[in-house]
């Protein structure tokens, strides 16, 4: 049978406005960051999406836009935190050794590879849609988990977090609070759509 997961990335934090490399350390979200969600939760509603369970990263931008989006109760997993990028977290992006996919760039500098941080990230997602009555899932977590995860599974769909903000970009980019849909059946998840939001409508 197959089920629905829903990725959904968080909302603009600080470091993002200040252009800092944000893995593991946390950044509060902003206040446009607190408004995003509410499209998400929007999408959902007129969709009529729900969910059987929800996840979020322990990271607290996570699960503070998770909270933003509805009131159930949910699970804080480190398998969808942000990939760890070492002694370069909290550093200014411009500082990026590399550009994604990054293979082993940032391993010698105390952070992970892309196959460690796909490999995490694809296990939590797989053990948490095996779960039973697992139907519709709602999972909150990052720019690179959206990115690298859909990499995993669709290669050709691998998309790259810069500052275009052209209307064709706003479509092919993993925007703030982005959704991501996939189906899931026999250990396999098929990418379904991404919806970016349109911020300068009114909710």
């Amino acid at each position: 049978m197959k089920k629905t997961l829903y990725i959904v990335r968080h909302g603009q934090t600080v470091f993002n406005l200040r252009e800092k490399i944000q893995g593991w350390t946390d950044s509060p979200l902003t206040e446009l960051g607190r408004r995003q969600p509410l499209y998400a939760k929007k999408w959902f509603a007129d969709n009529r999406v729900t969910f059987t369970h929800a996840y979020s990263s322990t990271s607290e931008r996570a699960s503070d836009t998770l909270e933003l989006i509805t009131d159930m109760p949910y699970e804080r997993l480190k398998g969808i935190k942000e990939r760890n990028f070492g002694k370069f977290d909290g550093e200014a992006e411009a500082l990026h050794i590399a550009s994604p996919p990054f293979g082993d760039a940032y391993e010698p500098h105390g952070g992970e590879s892309d196959d460690t941080f796909i490999g995490r990230v694809n296990k939590t997602f797989t053990d948490m849609m095996e779960k039973d009555g697992h139907d519709s899932v709602l999972a909150v977590a990052h720019a690179g988990v959206c990115g690298f995860f859909t990499y995993y599974w669709k290669p050709e769909m691998i998309t790259h977090f810069g500052k275009n903000k052209s209307a064709s970009a706003k479509h092919s980019k993993m925007q703030n609070c982005c959704i991501l849909k996939y189906e899931y059946e026999d250990g396999k998840f098929d990418f379904i759509e991404l919806v970016n939001h349109d911020f300068d409508q009114p909710l």
